[in-house]
C-alpha cells in the first residue's frame, strides 16, 4: 500500500517558481540530449520522472523554502521535455531520404512544440476520469510520487545540525561517472573497445559472434528487465544464430567481399526486414488488444472536454480553464499549418494543390493525434509509460498518413516528377513526426499528474509546466540531432564519405518508418522478409497469449523480439546482459531479505530503487559524454581527435574493454545489494 501523505487542498505552497522553472530547464537539456543519444542508438528512450525528482530534491534543499509540491513541478517539466525527444524515433528520416542536410531549427522546434504542446492540451480533459476516478496502476507516476515523498520527509524530519538523509543523487552519479570514464576511454582515447565481434564461416554460411561493451545499454537493459531482455535475446538467435547463416548459405558472396561485409549487407538488406515485419505485426496486435480500453480513453475525453477548468473546485482538482485550452490550441493549429506551408513551399506544385496538402497533413495530426492521445494516456496508465507502443503508434501513422498523401498526391499532380514523389514521402515522415510528439507527451503527461495528485499538487499549474518543458525540450533537440548527425552520422545517412560506418547511429525506429513510407510510393518493399516477419510475429503471439492465460511471469513480448532481430547484435546483446543483471540481483536480494527474516517485498523495493538511479546514470553519464565527443568532432573536423592509439591497438583495446565492462556490471552487482543492508 502506498504510504504518501498528500497537501491538502486548504495548503498553499510554492509551486511553479522561477528557481524551479530555471532548475527544470537545466535538467531538461541533461535528460533530453540522452534520451536523443540513446533513442538515435539503440531505439529506446527511459522515463527521466525519478531521476529528475532525485536531482531537484538534491539541489532545492539547499534553498530556502523548497517543498515537495515545487519539487514534484521540476520533475514534470523534465519529464515532459524528456518524453518529447521519442520524436527521433521518425525525424531523422528526413535525413536518411536525403530531403534535409541537417536540421533545420525553426522547422524541428515548430514540429515538435506544437506536436508535444497538442499532446498536452489533449490529455486535460482526461485528467478526472483516467487519473482522479480511475483505479489504472500507473506505475512510474506512483513510484516518482513515492519518491518525492520519501525525499520530502527526510529532508523534513532532519533536526538543527542533523544531516539530512540521502535523495538517491549519489547512486545517480556513481552510474554516470563510471559509464562516462568508460565512454571517453572507449569514443575518445579509443583505448577500450565500444565492442568485439567473431566472424565465422561454417561451409557456405556466415556467423557472427558479437558482444557489445555499451554500459548506457546495460542500464537500459537493467530498466527493461528479464522478461524483455530474453525475448531480445530470442531475436538476436533467430537473427544471427538462424536467418543469416541461411540467407548467406543460398546468396553467392560478391567477388572481393569480407566475412563481415558480406555477412553484414545480408542482414541490413534481407534479415533486418524480418525484424520490421515482427515490429510491425506485433505493433498492430498490442493495439487491438487494447482497443477496449484506448475506445474508453477517447469516450472519457470527449465527455470531459465540456467541464474542463470549471471554476469554484478544490485546488487540486482545478484544472486550466476550457477557454485557454481553446485558445491554445487554435494557436498550434496554426503553428502547425504554419510549419506545413514552410515544410512545402519548394515542393513543385501550385499554390492551390500545397495548401490542400496542408490541410490534409494538419487535418490528419490533429484528429489522428487526438485519438491517440487519449489511447496512449489510457495505455501509459494500464501498462506504464515505458512499455506503451509508441514506435507502433509511429507505423500506424505512417502507413495511414502515407496513403492519405498517395491518394491526394496523385489527384494533385505532386507524383508526377521524382522531384515531387521525394516531396510526397517526406511530407508523410513529417507528419508523422507530429503525430509521434503528441503520442509521446500524452503518454508521459498522465503519468506525471498521477504524481502530482498524490502529493497534492494543483493541476492547471501542473499543465503549465508540462507546456514549458515541450518547449525547452523541442529548443534543445535541433542542435543535438544536428551536432550527432555531424559526428557519427545515422546508418545509411552520412554527412561526409570519410566517416566509419561502424560508428554510425543506427536510428532503428527512424530507418523502418522511412523504409516502410518509401515502400509504399515507390512499391519497393521487401515483402519477402516483411512476410517471414509477420508469419514470425503471428506463431511468437500465439506462444504469448498461452503464456498469458497459463498465469505466472513468464512472457514472450513480440516486440522485443521483432527489436531483437532488427538492431545489430551489440546493441542487443548488451541489453541482454544489463536484463540478466536486473534478475540476478533481485533474486540474490530475496534469498538474502528472507533469509535473515526481514520485509522481503521492502528489501527488493530498497533494491529496485537503487538499482534504477545506478542505470539511469549509466544511461545519462555515457550519452552526456556521446554529446560532448560529437561537439569536439564537429570542432576539430577529425574523426577521433583524442584518440591515444592506432589501428594496431584494436585487439587489445577489445580484451580491455570486456575486462572493464565485466568490473563495472561487478560493481553495480555490489553497490546495489550493500545499499540494500
Amino acid at each position: 500500500m502506498l504510504r504518501l501523505d498528500r497537501i491538502a487542498d486548504d495548503v498553499s505552497l510554492p509551486e511553479l517558481t522561477l528557481r524551479g522553472i530555471i532548475l527544470g530547464a537545466l535538467i531538461t537539456v541533461v535528460f533530453t540530449a540522452s534520451n536523443i543519444y540513446l533513442g538515435l542508438k539503440v531505439g529506446l528512450t527511459f522515463s527521466s520522472a525519478i531521476p529528475a525528482a532525485v536531482i531537484s530534491m538534491a539541489v532545492l534543499r539547499l534553498f530556502p523554502g523548497a517543498n515537495i509540491l515545487e519539487n514534484n513541478m521540476v520533475q514534470t517539466q523534465a519529464s515532459a521535455a524528456g518524453t518529447l525527444s521519442s520524436i527521433i524515433f521518425i525525424l531523422p528520416g528526413l535525413v536518411m531520404l536525403g530531403h534535409w542536410q541537417g536540421f533545420p531549427f525553426w522547422q524541428t522546434l515548430a514540429i515538435c512544440a506544437a506536436g508535444g504542446m497538442l499532446g498536452v492540451v489533449f490529455s486535460i480533459p482526461l485528467r478526472h476520469a483516467m487519473v482522479v476516478q480511475s483505479d489504472l496502476p500507473y506505475p512510474e507516476g506512483v513510484a516518482a510520487a513515492e519518491i518525492l515523498r520519501v525525499g520530502s520527509a527526510a529532508q523534513d524530519e532532519a533536526g538543527p545540525g542533523q544531516r539530512k538523509q540521502a535523495t538517491g543523487l549519489a547512486d545517480l552519479l556513481a552510474g554516470g561517472v563510471a559509464a562516462g570514464l568508460f565512454s571517453f576511454a572507449a569514443g575518445g582515447l579509443r583505448v577500450l573497445a565500444e565492442g568485439a565481434n567473431l566472424w565465422l564461416s561454417a561451409g557456405a554460411s556466415v556467423v557472427r559472434l558479437s558482444m557489445g561493451f555499451s554500459l548506457a545499454l546495460v542500464g537500459a537493459g537493467y530498466l527493461v528487465g528479464i522478461v524483455g531482455g530474453l525475448a531480445m535475446l530470442l531475436g538476436l538467435v533467430l537473427t544471427w544464430g538462424i536467418a543469416v547463416p541461411w540467407l548467406t548459405a543460398i546468396t553467392p558472396m560478391p567477388e572481393g567481399a569480407t566475412l563481415a561485409s558480406f555477412g553484414t549487407m545480408v542482414w541490413s538488406k534481407q534479415a533486418r526486414f524480418i525484424g520490421a515485419g515482427t515490429i510491425g505485426i506485433a505493433a498492430i496486435w498490442t493495439l487491438l488488444s487494447l482497443a477496449k480500453p484506448m475506445l474508453h480513453g477517447i469516450r472519457a475525453s470527449f465527455g470531459a472536454l465540456r467541464g474542463a477548468g470549471q471554476g469554484g473546485m478544490p485546488r487540486t482538482q482545478q484544472d486550466m480553464r476550457a477557454r485557454w485550452i481553446g485558445l491554445v490550441t487554435l494557436v498550434l493549429v496554426v503553428v502547425l499549418a504554419i510549419t506545413f506551408g514552410h515544410f512545402l513551399a519548394p515542393a513543385p506544385i501550385d499554390g492551390g494543390a500545397r495548401w490542400r496538402l496542408v490541410g490534409y497533413a494538419v487535418l490528419f495530426a490533429f484528429v489522428f493525434g487526438f485519438l491517440v492521445a487519449a489511447a496512449c494516456g489510457y495505455m501509459a496508465g494500464l501498462v506504464g509509460s515505458s512499455a506503451s507502443p509508441i514506435s507502433g503508434i509511429g507505423i500506424i501513422a505512417v502507413i495511414l498518413v502515407s496513403l492519405v498523401i498517395l491518394v491526394a498526391g496523385n489527384a494533385d499532380g505532386l507524383l508526377d516528377t521524382p522531384e515531387g514523389s521525394k516531396f510526397a514521402i517526406a511530407l508523410a515522415i513529417f507528419t508523422t513526426s507530429a503525430v509521434v510528439a503528441v503520442a509521446s507527451i500524452s503518454n508521459d503527461n498522465l503519468q506525471d499528474l498521477k504524481t502530482g495528485w498524490l502529493v497534492g499538487a494543483t493541476p492547471w499549474r501542473q499543465q503549465v509546466a508540462l507546456l514549458i518543458g515541450c518547449v525547452v525540450g523541442a529548443a534543445v533537440i535541433p542542435p543535438v540531432l544536428e551536432l550527432l548527425y555531424n559526428a557519427y552520422g545515422f546508418a545509411g545517412a552520412l554527412p561526409r564519405a570519410s566517416m566509419d560506418p561502424g560508428q554510425a547511429l543506427a536510428a532503428p525506429q527512424a530507418t523502418l518508418m522511412t523504409a516502410i513510407a518509401t515502400g509504399i510510393f515507390t512499391h519497393q518493399l521487401n515483402w519477402t522478409m516483411i512476410l517471414i516477419g509477420v508469419a514470425l510475429g503471428v506463431v511468437l503471439i500465439v506462444i504469448d497469449e498461452i503464456l498469458r492465460l497459463r498465469g505466472g511471469p513468464a512472457r514472450l513480448p513480440v516486440l522485443a523480439v521483432g527489436i531483437g532481430i532488427y538492431l545489430p547484435p551489440t546493441i542487443s546483446s548488451a541489453l541482454v546482459v544489463g536484463a540478466v543483471l536486473s534478475w540476478v540481483l533481485l533474486r540474490a536480494e530475496r534469498r538474502r531479505a528472507a533469509a535473515r527474516g526481514d520485509d522481503v517485498k521492502l528489501a527488493l523495493e530498497h533494491a529496485e530503487r537503487r538499482g534504477t538511479l545506478l542505470a539511469s546514470g549509466l544511461i545519462v553519464g555515457e550519452s552526456l559524454v556521446g554529446v560532448m565527443l560529437a561537439a569536439v568532432i564537429g570542432l576539430s573536423g577529425a574523426e577521433a581527435p583524442l584518440a591515444l592509439v592506432g589501428e594496431g591497438f584494436a585487439a587489445t583495446a577489445q580484451w580491455l574493454g570486456l575486462a572493464v565492462f565485466a568490473v563495472v556490471c561487478v560493481a553495480f552487482y555490489r553497490r546495489v545489494l550493500a545499499a540494500a543492508h
